[in-house]
């Protein structure tokens, strides 16, 4: 399944992990923010809810 790199495998895996890493990173932030700022309007919306 893998073809042969051959004297740049090193390279070539090297930059796929790198890659990878970065798109987990860029997930992994998103969906962190997507929740910190769902809690955040939670509680402005609660705020609201009682002054009115």
């Amino acid at each position: 399944m893998m073809p042969d790199l051959g004297q740049y495998a090193t390279e070539v895996l090297t930059a796929y992990a790198g890659s990878l890493a970065l798109l987990i990173a860029v997930v992994v932030m998103s969906v962190w923010k997507a929740r910190r700022v769902q809690r955040r309007l939670m509680s402005v919306e609660q705020r609201r809810e009682k002054s009115s």
